[in-house]
């Protein structure tokens, strides 16, 4: 091996002029036991090692290291030779030669050769730095900034190994060769990049502390293929962490973690550099901006390193005063007590099992305090961007950014709580912050610190946690309240890439059944992995929420599916800031999200598809039927005609119907299912949504037709409905049953004005299938409606559109009795208002045509025996098909209406609830068994309704426990004596299928008996 580079004059004048202390350390041993055994261990060493333990200072140091730490024993052992030379030449001179292997590259080293001398160094570095902070030589920061080089000769001097290896391989070309015998020469032009992060960052490493590192690579800069520089720069990341951390005989040299890189959990181990600067400058957070405050290059190419530091200056350091950064990095720290009552070693100052680093009042609140400061003032004032807590609490104080009394207790605290951290680690090299919890442990601390008790030094230690915890509290616990909420307290931190274990019992304890799953879903949202949070105001407003969103989503019978759902849509919105911000002001509003979403799988489904329908649950109930029957405020859809009108062009008008109609059938099926408007008001406004988007849909149809196909003389065409939408009773995914009717005048064959001629009949046809085509063509928010045809007439082999005429005589001549059954719910909906006119006279002249009772009855009777035949109900949730379901009700009504309307037009209705309750003012049924059948008419399409929106056609006979909840919830808003359990509701059902076929029966026919 070459011959030391250090020069020898200056280690031998600096060792002349050494002296150890005057007098011996005075620690007093705590484990006389432990301190015996070093010192006879330690003479069995040698001559020279017998008499330095025979000193004063000798044998009161082994006393000192015996008595209070195993691991420093075992040090002081291994390494004796570097505790004599420490007595002989100093710490500074010593601590120079355990380093002065590293400083020379040996191009024929194996990695176990290089694996060894670094845990070499290891050794001997630590022993250097502990037994010069307890004898006092060293101050804090001396202590650190040693480690700290150590670390960095570590890194440095492993790097340049593997990039000569990397040359061996053919992976990589480096400038000047690989036999260059300085690392810092071999990394130059390497295009490897080694930031060190945190405390080694900051040169603050603590005494067993593992090293944050940053790997980046220039993919053009050394790799004979840019295609492949990404999996030979992973690899050698990757061959650095196992060269320091693996464990051999020889110890380790330095935990390391990679997780500070550019979002850990989706990119590789290292980063090329373009990719680094694009994602710091469009999607980093403020937490990371506070990282790389103290981030520095310490290995592979600096220079290579401080460019990129410059090049994300702008991110790191911002022009304007950044008080934005105080709210988001505060809720970060204070996500890890998110409630005050949380019982822990965060919760409040105390002293058996404090954590020192994380409880209140500890180091990370002075740093946080610091970093905070910096970030708001740095982009301003360069001096103010030091990367050392104290220097920068310093720079504050003296920039007047903070108080100076103020200043000075945070940089005393930091000094005495820094110092009992590196002793916790010292006593077995275990990376701890947090204070024993026996009396024993903490008397053994309070020795190594030199008090001469655990009560004097609690006072001390209390003393300064309650200072920090004063100033920080005066700094930042104005900020809003970020408690999970009651019964929720813990950790929430979704800062890393690893699961955090205080966290991960958090989320189990608000109900998540996949705390770790749940942890990830959290942590992409942070990194900007979903569209919605990219921004950085988006993530900032989501740490905000996030203990409210969570204990909101938590109370949901299955919370894990219902915050998965929230995921799927957040991937879909364009932008998120807007939708957080309501949610982060309006606590009731996330309420109603986490409900939605944790009831109703296919609504939230459609939630997560359609990122217009979160508008439209944020946008609240405007327009919606309240339970007085009066419309709670301006109805959204009255906006429809005019979005119509001012489109430019027909696919843009449609886009708007489209959106619109979305957002509102989101809106209106949320209500629903949170029972603020019951099953009527729904219908109703579901029905007034299709009318709105037929009226407005249509003109404009016609207009756009008509450039074309000119227009036919006196000529309309308008929309007839049947069914649910003629019955204003339409449920959700309700398809629209309709006819479309013409009329032009009589002396006018074909149209005129276009540049193409059509026949009137084929004019109106057309203009039909546009209309169709219309409503059902999918669009960006998918379809506007299903809309089913086959109740025109001559069925679904007629034509699209029938003139007024020829529906007349149809319905005077041949129609069925099932058609003049469903004609009974017809209703205009759009037309120009004299053809209006004309289609409803024609409607009720069909209506009150006389009719023969008996035949009408045995009609009614024979189709519904088919339709049990043919379509039987599919388990007890199918209310619509079951025997006494919906459609024996709805039949009740529209035969009756058939058979009596000649003699008593009153009684016809479209919508099935008035329709009966009028046929029973007409005497034709008893009043008490029309309100039975309108109540089973409203039951059955409640039921039918929630389980469209929640888990669509359920075959079994037990609803699942979160649907069937949330159904009896609604139920509750629907029924004067509702459920109050599923055994319950079925009795009921039961009760009420039984009243409808009894009314069938007698009103109408037998189904089950075959006709004569």
């Amino acid at each position: 091996m070459p011959k030391s580079r250090i020069p020898a004059s200056p280690l031998a004048a600096e060792a002349a002029a050494w002296s150890p202390p005057a007098t011996p350390l005075a620690l007093r041993p705590h484990d006389g036991e432990g301190a015996a055994m070093l010192a006879g261990r330690f003479a069995e060493k040698g001559a020279a090692e017998r008499a330095f333990g025979a000193t004063a200072q000798g044998a009161a140091l082994l006393a000192a290291l015996g008595g209070h730490s195993p691991y420093l024993a075992d040090l002081a052992l291994r390494e004796s030779a570097t505790l004599l030379r420490l007595m002989e030449r100093g710490p500074d001179a010593t601590f120079a030669l355990a380093l002065d292997p590293l400083s020379r590259a040996d191009p024929a080293a194996t990695r176990p050769g290089v694996a060894s001398l670094l845990r070499q160094a290891k050794r001997q570095a630590a022993l250097i730095a502990a037994v010069a902070d307890l004898l006092g030589l060293w101050p804090l920061d001396r202590v650190t900034g040693a480690l700290s080089d150590l670390a960095d000769a570590c890194t440095d001097y492993a790097c340049a190994h593997l990039l000569r290896e990397a040359q061996a391989r053919g992976d990589l070309k480096l400038a000047g060769g690989a036999a260059r015998h300085d690392p810092r020469a071999t990394g130059k032009g390497s295009g490897l990049v080694v930031l060190g992060m945190g405390k080694l960052g900051g040169r603050e490493l603590n005494y067993s502390s593992d090293i944050d590192l940053m790997v980046l690579y220039d993919p053009e800069a050394a790799a004979y293929d840019a295609d492949r520089a990404g999996a030979i720069y992973v690899r050698l990341a990757r061959d650095l962490v196992r060269l320091l951390e693996e464990r051999t005989e020889h110890g380790y040299v330095f935990r390391t973690d990679l997780r500070l890189r550019p979002d850990p959990a989706a990119t590789p181990l290292a980063v090329s550099l373009p990719a680094a600067i694009v994602y710091y400058e469009s999607m980093g957070q403020n937490w990371e901006r506070a990282a790389m405050i103290k981030a520095r290059p310490v290995a592979g190419d600096r220079a290579l390193g401080e460019h990129f530091l410059r090049e994300i200056r702008p991110f790191v350091w911002r022009r304007h005063l950044d008080f934005a950064a105080v709210a988001d990095i505060h809720s970060i720290k204070r996500q890890i007590h998110a409630h005050k009552g949380h019982k822990g070693a965060h919760a409040s100052v105390q002293v058996a099992g404090h954590d020192v680093k994380l409880g209140r009042g500890g180091i990370r609140e002075i740093e946080f305090t610091t970093q905070v400061l910096q970030l708001i003032w740095g982009g301003r004032d360069p001096g103010l961007r030091d990367p050392t807590t104290l220097g920068a609490l310093a720079a504050l104080a003296a920039a007047g950014k903070i108080d100076r009394r103020a200043a000075a207790d945070l940089a005393d605290a930091y000094g005495f709580l820094r110092t009992v951290e590196h002793r916790l680690q010292m006593v077995a090299d275990r990376q701890t912050h947090r204070l024993p919890e026996d009396e024993a442990g903490l008397a053994l601390i309070a020795s190594f610190m030199g008090f001469d008790g655990a009560a004097s030094f609690a006072a001390a230690l209390v003393g300064h946690l309650t200072k920090v915890e004063r100033r920080y509290a005066g700094l930042f616990e104005e900020a809003p309240d970020l408690s999970a909420g009651e019964g929720a307290g813990g950790d929430l931190v979704f800062t890393g890439v690893e699961d955090d274990p205080g966290t991960l019992e958090t989320l189990r304890g608000l109900g998540f059944q996949n705390p770790s799953a749940i942890a990830g879903v959290v942590r992409g949202w942070h990194h900007g992995r979903t569209r919605a949070t990219r921004s950085e105001r988006a993530r900032e407003l989501l740490t905000a929420l996030m203990p409210a969103l969570l204990t909101a989503f938590g109370r949901q019978p299955q919370p894990d599916a219902a915050l998965l759902r929230l995921d799927a849509a957040l991937g879909r919105l364009p932008a998120g800031v807007q939708v957080l911000s309501l949610l982060a002001r309006n606590p009731a509003l996330l309420d109603r999200l986490a409900f939605v979403l944790g009831a109703a799988p296919q609504l939230a489904d459609h939630f997560s598809r359609n990122a217009a329908a979160l508008d439209g649950l944020l946008a609240g109930v405007g327009g919606v039927f309240s339970p007085s029957g009066n419309t709670a405020g301006a109805d959204p859809t009255a906006t429809l005609p005019a979005l119509v009108k001012d489109a430019r062009f027909l696919e843009e008008a449609l886009e708007a119907a489209r959106r619109l109609v979305t957002e509102r059938k989101f809106e209106i099926d949320a209500a629903a299912l949170e029972g603020r408007i019951d099953v009527d008001e729904a219908g109703t406004a579901r029905s007034a949504l299709a009318d709105a988007a037929i009226g407005g849909l249509l003109p404009r149809i016609a207009q756009d037709f008509a450039r074309r196909h000119g227009k036919v003389a006196g000529g309309n065409l308008g929309v007839v409905a049947l069914g649910k939408l003629g019955g204003r009773d339409m449920l959700p995914g309700s398809d629209l049953d309709l006819i479309l009717v013409y009329d032009h005048a009589e002396e006018a064959t074909e149209s005129t004005g276009g540049q193409k001629t059509l026949a009137a009949s084929q004019y109106f046809g057309r203009l039909a299938n546009q209309v169709v085509g219309a409503l059902t063509a999918p669009g960006a928010e998918g379809r506007l409606y299903e809309v089913d045809m086959r109740l025109r007439p001559s069925g679904s082999k007629g034509p699209v559109a029938v003139s007024l005429p020829a529906f007349e005589r149809y319905h005077a001549e041949s129609a069925w009795t099932w058609e003049r059954m469903a004609l009974t719910r017809a209703r205009f909906v759009a037309g120009a208002p004299g053809l209006k006119r004309r289609v409803e006279a024609a409607i009720r002249q069909a209506q009150i045509r006389p009719a023969d009772a008996r035949q009408v009855l045995a009609d009614a009777t024979a189709m519904r025996a088919r339709l049990l035949r043919d379509l039987p109900g599919e388990g007890p949730w199918d209310v619509k098909h079951r025997a006494g379901g919906l459609i024996e009700v709805e039949f009740i009504a529209q035969a009756l209406q058939v058979a009596h309307a000649a003699r008593l037009p009153a009684i016809l209705s479209p919508t099935t609830r008035l329709a009966l309750a009028a046929l029973a003012r007409a005497k034709v049924l008893p009043a008490a068994e029309a309100e039975a059948l309108v109540a089973a008419e409203r039951l059955w399409r409640a039921i039918t309704a929630h389980l469209r929106l929640t888990v669509g056609q359920w075959r079994e006979e037990a609803l699942p426990e979160p649907v069937a909840a949330a159904l009896l919830r609604a139920l509750a808003t629907h029924l004067p004596q509702p459920p109050v359990d599923q055994p319950a509701l079925r009795a009921q059902m039961r009760d009420a299928a039984a009243r409808v076929r009894e009314s069938f029966i007698r009103h109408v026919g037998d189904p089950t008996i075959p006709p004569a």
